[in-house]
């Protein structure tokens, strides 16, 4: 790697020499501090791949993509560069670009790189171009649009409360400003930033605005942009966007944290991407302020989760209803939403409470969402992503080259380069090592100048061994995390747990020797005179750990995980037998064998265990059982080789698995219809058996909004046959989703080239929460049609569609 200390990387080391004044009035902030990536160089055969893969392939795929899909040309437009008033799809689009300079400007500080520090330019340029006199930066009402978007309002910040997101797009803004500022020491993004900042601190306020933020990120933004002016009204904005929540207003409601004062509130609800940036921005505020009324109200928020809400994995949000955490334990796996930014959010959010308590646990959580259910929403390719992440599938899940709404995508882009920040942290003369990740660091203590180096096969490896160089002897206290999983507590509190585990101490040695040692807090305290080549080794145990889940997690129940170091592990279909794993059993006794595959996604350590598997006969109930070898692979790796069955939580016992379904006439058809997502399709005849009408573990098949409209679903089978008979299960997610049985519906047979109705024994039914039957005389056809009519003010859906 060439050399950090570039051009661009001078001129940001000249502007945070100057900018010490600024840091020298800001009286409060947190009491731990982290180290900066950019002192720290991360070199070991994990993340260090997985960072150039970020810079080389994500970030200029994903400018692309911006440039494509137009949302360049959003600006263009708004700037009057181009003619025509046509935008892209979300008001909240322009943050794709603001993430996106906000990953590479991260990346330049790391790396220089003048050509992509040259287009930052343009891009700036054409935002600087886009924003109006007054600071007013928000393209979708400056085009002036000959039909508005429906989410803007007829005026400025009308419907912040709602979904306009005029101030979600400043928020990213601002953090990008920041970036590339600190980057290159360039003033131009930040001086838009400031403008707008401006406009905000003159707009909203008590007796002006009294609005609150619809979806939260300005705080963190503002927060940043104060740290780096030193103007105080930045701060004060970003409190009063936390204090103006509240009951009493027409938006007030759970969906965006906005049903109480952010002080009263004390359980995680809503939609889990704003929930997480507004606790984001209350740890800010609680810090930069000295004011703590909000920690009580984010510590017992936190507790809710981790007790309650958390996936083993590390996501966060249980349901596609609303993007939002669920109740209390409920956590379904294969309707799992833990959409990435929220597992981005996660990560922001344990890092600020890590930073106010200087707890492990919060590390804990921070690093099992990093390696999991963070990581998980980006390929190894580094171009396909995850906007959820499932703990379960049965092939309808796979990774897509862009969203519509992606911001999931350009959140990636800009969290990967800046993950070295989380390595290490510091307080006086405290150096904190939170992760255990192949590096070199110097950092500035009170005592002086400390280099630190990290070699390990982490992961895959427990032995980590930490090298200390001084220039001379030099007093301070080292503090290393003893991780939760090497002492038998998967997460904190109880919601998942090791069967039959007991505490253990991790032996440390010192230059080769056992060293005595006091734990506070999770870590492992050293305090000594340091000097230049003293070692401190750690060999974390890397046995593989079978977790369970708390009783009330009723989705887990008769099942494990399969966890290794930080790791969680799942099976997939393509590296196990007739690529199925749902129908897979074993015991919770098995042990399970640890193998490196050099040669398979990039190189992982997989775990080969022995198990059993059953699949069902035509007209039987007895099942076929076979006993085969099991491989599993880590969690964060899967979907990488296309569509595939995969499961986290494993059953132990038979009747937690689904047997392979025997194949039937529907089960060997083609399936056509005139929806146009053929994801979807498989849920015709996949063999799932829901629970009800509106259970969305299942997979089903949507039509979304459309209302009213006449649908149709199609089986071609794979030859002639005689039928008779024909079922539909029906999906309803009544009262608050949008879909509901539908009006009607008639059955179809194929004669020739034409398309004729069944000669039906009974009315046609529609009802919910069971199959609706109808039989009809005999037909021989190679194909069977069901048309349906959707209902005047909702969609409809099916579970199944079984033919006999």
């Amino acid at each position: 790697m060439r050399s950090f200390w570039g051009k661009a990387a001078l001129a940001g080391a000249g502007m945070l020499m100057a900018n010490t004044t600024v840091q020298a009035q800001l009286q409060k902030d947190y009491p731990i501090k982290p180290v900066a990536f950019t002192q720290v160089r991360v070199n070991d055969n994990f993340w260090a791949p997985k960072i150039r893969t970020n810079a080389s392939v994500t970030i200029p795929y994903t400018l692309e993509q911006c440039r494509k899909t137009g949302r360049i040309d959003n600006f263009l437009r708004a700037a009057g560069k181009i003619p025509g008033d046509k935008l892209t799809e979300y008001t909240f689009d322009d943050t794709d670009l603001y993430k996106v300079i906000e990953g590479a400007s991260y990346g330049l500080q790391m790396q220089p790189n003048p050509g992509l520090e040259k287009y930052l330019d343009t891009l700036i340029s054409i935002i600087g171009a886009a924003q109006e006199k007054d600071g007013y930066l928000y393209t979708f009402r400056t085009v002036k649009a000959a039909k508005p978007h429906e989410w803007i309002g007829s005026k400025r910040w009308e419907k912040e409360e709602d979904l306009s997101h005029e101030l979600y797009n400043s928020g990213h803004l601002f953090e990008a400003a920041v970036a590339h500022y600190q980057a290159t020491g360039k003033k131009t993004l930040l001086n838009i930033a400031i403008r707008n900042a401006d406009l905000l601190v003159r707009d909203f306020g008590w007796g002006k605005e009294e609005k609150f933020p619809g979806h939260q990120i300005v705080e963190t933004g503002l927060t940043r942009l104060y740290r780096v002016t030193g103007n105080k009204s930045y701060l004060d904005l970003a409190k009063f966007f936390l204090d103006v929540r509240g009951p009493g207003t027409h938006y007030s409601q759970e969906y965006s944290q906005s049903h109480k004062k952010v002080t009263d509130q004390h359980e995680a609800v809503g939609h889990a991407v704003r929930a997480t940036y507004m606790y984001t921005g209350m740890a800010d505020v609680a810090a930069l302020t000295g004011d703590r009324k909000y920690l009580t109200a984010i510590d017992d928020i936190w507790d809710d989760v981790v007790d309650r809400k958390l996936y083993i994995t590390g996501g966060i949000g249980a349901t596609g209803a609303g993007e939002a955490f669920g109740a209390a334990y409920e956590l379904p796996n294969m309707s799992a939403y833990a959409e990435t930014c929220a597992a981005i959010a996660n990560v922001y959010w344990n890092s600020r409470m890590f930073l106010l308590h200087g707890d492990a646990k919060y590390i804990d959580v921070l690093e099992r969402t990093l390696y999991n259910g963070l990581l998980s929403g980006v390929s190894i390719s580094g171009d396909r992503f995850f906007y959820p992440n499932p703990l379960a599938s049965m092939g309808q899940h796979q990774r897509s080259a862009w969203f519509g709404c992606a911001c999931c995508i350009s959140n990636m882009t800009r969290f990967l380069p800046s993950m070295p920040g989380y390595v290490y942290a510091q307080k006086d003369n405290d150096l904190y090592v939170n992760l255990f990740v192949g590096d070199s660091a110097t950092i500035q203590l009170k005592a002086g100048k400390v280099n630190i180096v990290q070699q390990t096969d982490y992961p895959w490896n427990g032995k980590d061994e930490i090298t200390i160089n001084t220039a001379k002897p030099t007093t301070f206290t080292l503090r290393v995390r003893i991780p939760g999983w090497a002492e038998n507590r998967p997460v904190p509190g109880n919601l998942y747990f090791e069967e039959d585990s007991s505490a253990v101490k991790i032996p440390i040695l010192l230059n080769g020797n056992p060293v005595a040692y006091t734990t506070e807090k999770g870590y492992a305290v050293i305090n000594r005179s340091w000097k230049k080549g003293d070692k401190v080794t750690l060999d974390f145990p890397m046995e593989v750990r079978k977790i369970l889940a708390a009783a009330a997690v009723k989705d887990d129940h008769s099942r494990f995980a399969l966890e290794r170091g930080p790791i969680m592990y799942c099976l997939e279909g393509p590296d196990n037998k007739d690529a199925t794993v749902q129908n897979i059993v074993v015991d919770k006794q098995a042990v399970v064998s640890p193998v490196y595959r050099p040669d398979l996604l990039s190189g992982v350590m997989t775990l080969q265990m022995p198990g059993n598997s059953a699949s069902r006969q035509l007209n039987s109930d007895s099942l076929i059982r076979s006993s085969q070898t099991v491989t599993a692979i880590p969690y964060f790796s899967w979907a990488n080789r296309g569509p595939a069955e995969m499961t986290v939580w494993i059953p132990f016992e038979a009747s937690a698995a689904r047997p392979k379904p025997a194949p039937t006439i529907a089960s060997k058809s083609k399936v056509t219809a005139s929806v146009k997502n053929q994801r979807m399709y498989m849920a015709l005849n996949d063999q799932y058996e829901p629970k009800d009408s509106k259970d969305n573990s299942a997979l089903y098949l949507h039509w979304w909004p459309a209302k009213g409209t006449t649908e149709w679903v199609q089986y071609t089978f794979d030859s002639s046959h005689t039928v008779s008979s024909s079922k539909v299960y029906w999906y309803d997610d009544g009262p608050f989703g949008g879909c509901r049985v539908p009006a009607a519906w008639k059955l179809y047979y194929k004669q020739g080239e034409e398309w004729k109705p069944v000669n039906a024994k009974a009315p046609y039914t529609v009802e919910k929460d069971k199959y609706n039957v109808i039989t009809f005389e005999p037909v021989t056809t190679t194909a069977l049609k069901l048309e349906i009519q959707l209902p005047a003010d909702n969609a409809a859906g099916i579970h199944e569609w079984i033919v006999e």
